[in-house]
C-alpha cells in the first residue's frame, strides 16, 4: 500500500508522539538513548522534514510553541486520530506482510563471481570478524538491558538484529567453506582467469 508518507522515520515519529506530545529535537534524543537509530536511519534535518510532511497529511499537529531565552523556539507536535490510525495500519502491515528488501550484500552475492576466488575468501574472513563483533556487541547490551530489569519486549528489535545477524555469519561461513573449494576455483578460472 501506498502511503502518503512513506519513510520509515515517519512511523517512529507516529509512535513517538503516541507516547505524549514532543518537539522533534526531543524525538532525536529519544530515538538515540532508545537505540532506534540502529534501525532508523535520520538526520536533524530530515527529522524536521518527516514531521513536515507528517503535519500536512494531517497526522500531527502543532500542539505549541516553546519560547525561552536560553533556547531557540520549540514546535511541539502531537499525534491526530488520523495519524493514530495510520500508524496501526501501517504497523499491522509491516508485522504481517513480509516485504521484498534489496540489501546491498544481496546484490554482492548476485555478482561475487566479478572478484578471484582468494580474494573473496579473504573479504568474507573481514566480514566474519565484524559480524562476530556486532554480535558480541548486541549481546552485551541485550545482557546489559536485562541486568538493569528492562522487559522483554523492549528488546525485541535486539533479539531479531541478532538472529539475523547470526544467520547471515552462519551463511558467510558456509560460503566461504565453498568457495574454497577446487570445482568453484577451477569453474571461475576458466570463466574469468584470463579477464583479471
Amino acid at each position: 500500500m501506498k502511503r502518503a508518507v512513506g519513510n520509515p522515520l515517519a512511523l517512529a515519529v507516529l509512535a513517538a508522539l503516541l507516547l505524549r506530545p514532543m518537539h522533534p529535537y526531543e524525538m532525536a534524543r529519544q530515538f538515540v538513548e532508545y537505540g532506534k537509530d540502529r534501525d532508523i536511519k535520520f538526520t536533524r534535518s530530515s527529522l524536521y522534514m518527516v514531521v513536515g510532511q507528517l503535519a500536512k497529511a494531517g497526522f500531527v499537529t502543532e500542539q505549541e510553541t516553546l519560547r525561552d531565552t536560553a533556547r531557540p523556539e520549540r514546535t511541539v507536535y502531537s499525534i491526530t486520530s488520523t495519524g493514530r490510525a495510520e500508524l496501526n495500519d501501517w504497523m499491522r502491515e509491516i508485522v504481517a506482510e513480509p516485504a521484498v528488501e534489496y540489501p546491498q550484500f544481496g546484490v554482492a552475492l548476485s555478482l561475487l563471481t566479478v572478484l578471484p576466488p582468494d580474494e573473496v575468501r579473504e573479504l568474507l574472513a573481514t566480514r566474519l570478524a565484524t559480524l562476530d563483533a556486532t554480535i558480541a556487541e548486541i549481546d552485551s547490551t541485550v545482557a546489559g538491558a536485562r541486568a538493569g530489569g528492562l522487559d522483554w519486549w523492549h528488546l525485541v528489535e535486539e533479539e531479531y538484529r541478532i538472529a539475523r545477524t547470526r544467520a547471515e555469519r552462519d551463511y558467510v561461513a558456509q560460503l566461504s567453506t565453498a568457495l574454497a573449494g577446487d570445482d568453484y576455483r577451477q569453474a571461475w578460472q576458466e570463466t574469468f582467469g584470463g579477464q583479471q
